[in-house]
């Protein structure tokens, strides 16, 4: 079972492994940059040699990149569009050197201009861009999303609207967040819920496309369109919604990561993947 977390990489990008390795992760997810920012400063080839030396003495595995939040590949302003693309060719970029094989992103707002058109814009992008890197290796994850304001990628169908619309689809995985799926309005909290989502998934997309898994209780009821993560077990969607994922053998070999709350000593992280863990059991 490879389990893990999001950690910070103040002071270094070698130190995110260090800090999983000292709350008991097997995974980790990172940001390879500020990701408030748009550009990031080039990775050394030092500080790359560093990050992978740091991986193999901690046997913590950098299994994914999350993008910066201010992309937005379904913006109809292009200017940003632009602008956005450009940012997640870095983007790719850094995961490619530090060889992080998961680059996750939220596919995007559309900010009034409509769903399709966003989503015509998010697979455009999608398709300059593997164009733009026909040699690079590792996978693009599209996060499932709460749906809140504009946001696109909230029903399973819509992801599957840009997976047909891109020309290399295999270079394309899922990156499922149960907060944010559980506010979109997927159930999983019992046994014929926890189903039926993943029947509903499986239809639109296809179960073998999630490649990884952010686990996160939801502080919001269901349907309520708005993201926001809390402990796994003490929000609304309960211990038995991840019980009967953690128990799901489809997914005992697809990495999941926590993004819940935590302060800086991180201890909500060992509390988290201890509760995870003994689910399994």
């Amino acid at each position: 079972m490879k389990l893990g977390a999001h950690m910070s990489i103040s002071g270094g990008l070698h130190l995110s492994l260090e800090r999983g390795k000292e709350v008991g992760c097997d995974v980790i997810q990172l940001f390879t940059k500020n990701s408030t920012q748009w550009k990031g400063r080039i990775i050394k080839e030092d500080e790359a040699a560093l990050f992978k030396k740091t991986r193999d003495k901690t046997r913590v595995e950098a299994i994914a990149a999350h993008d910066s939040y201010l992309i937005n590949l379904a913006s109809p302003d292009n200017i940003v569009w632009e602008k956005s693309v450009e940012a997640f060719y870095q983007e790719m970029v850094r995961a490619e050197k530090l060889d992080i094989p998961y680059l996750v992103t939220h596919p995007g707002s559309h900010r009034d201009s409509g769903e399709d058109a966003g989503l015509n814009r998010i697979a455009g992008a999608l398709n300059m861009l593997l164009r733009m890197t026909p040699d690079f290796k590792k996978m693009i994850l599209i996060e499932t999303t709460a749906g809140q304001g504009a946001s696109l990628g909230y029903r399973f169908e819509q992801i599957r609207s840009i997976i047909d619309q891109v020309m290399e689809p295999e270079r394309l995985g899922v990156c499922l967040d149960t907060c944010h799926i559980f506010a979109a309005g997927y159930d999983m909290r019992d046994q014929e819920s926890y189903n039926k989502t993943m029947e509903e998934f499986d239809r639109a997309i296809g179960i073998t496309k999630i490649r990884l898994f952010h686990l996160n209780d939801s502080l919001k009821a269901i349907s309520s369109r708005v993201d926001r993560h809390q402990h796994i077990g003490t929000g609304f969607i309960g211990l038995e919604g991840f019980r009967l994922l953690m128990r799901d053998k489809r997914f005992s070999d697809i990495p999941k990561v926590l993004e819940t709350p935590k302060g800086e000593d991180m201890q909500e992280d060992v509390i988290n993947l201890k509760t995870l863990r003994g689910l399994v059991n």
